[in-house]
C-alpha cells in the first residue's frame, strides 16, 4: 500500500533518514516562540537525543524539496508500542496542514512494522493545538502520564484522517 501525504498547498510530505546533506536544514527547524515551553529551541537537541543514545531514530520533515521539519521515533522493548516524540515543523511552516501530514507519514510508517501494535505519544496539557491535531487523527488519552504529559494512543493500522 502506498501513503501520499500532501500539505494544504499540495505539497507532497514525506519523511526521510538524517543525511550528512539534510541535518544541517533539520537542526535549524524552531517552533513558534510560544511552543518554547512544550518543545526545545531547535530541533538539533532532537537530533543529539537521536545521535547519543539508542532510543530515538530520527527523521527529517520535507515538503516536497524543502526540510520543513522533524520528527523521532522509537520502540518501547518493555510494551512492544511504539512512540512517535520530538515532532517540530518550523514555525515558517505552521498553519499549512504540513504537522498533519507528517503524522500520517509516521503512522504509515509505523504501522507497517510488523511488530507494531500501538502508536503512542504524549503532549503537554497546554499544548492543545497539538492534541487537538492528535485527536483528529484518532488517538486517544491512556490515563498515564509522561513526566507532566498526557499519553495519548492510536492501535496500528487505524485509518487517519490525514
Amino acid at each position: 500500500m502506498t501513503h501520499r501525504f500532501t500539505d494544504r498547498q499540495g505539497r507532497t510530505v514525506t519523511l526521510e533518514e538524517i543525511t550528512d546533506e539534510n541535518w544541517r536544514a533539520v537542526a535549524d527547524v524552531a517552533p513558534a516562540d510560544e511552543q518554547r515551553d512544550h518543545v526545545p529551541a531547535l530541533a538539533a537537541r532532537y537530533l543529539l537525543l537521536s545521535d547519543r543514545g539508542d532510543t530515538w531514530t530520527s527523521l527529517a520533515v520535507r515538503a516536497d524539496d524543502t526540510v520543513v521539519g522533524h520528527v523521532m521515533w522509537a520502540h518501547d522493548d518493555q510494551d512492544g508500542s511504539h512512540w512517535v516524540g520530538g515532532m517540530m515543523i518550523d514555525v515558517a511552516e505552521q498553519g499549512r496542514g504540513v504537522g498533519r501530514a507528517a503524522m500520517g507519514a509516521v503512522i504509515a510508517l509505523l504501522s507497517a512494522l510488523p511488530d507494531c501494535r500501538e502508536i503512542r505519544l504524549s503532549c503537554h496539557p497546554a499544548n492543545t493545538s497539538a492534541e487537538r491535531l492528535y485527536r483528529s487523527l484518532g488517538f486517544g488519552p491512556t490515563g498515564e502520564r509522561e513526566d507532566e504529559e498526557i499519553v495519548m494512543s492510536l492501535p496500528a493500522g487505524a485509518t487517519t484522517a490525514a
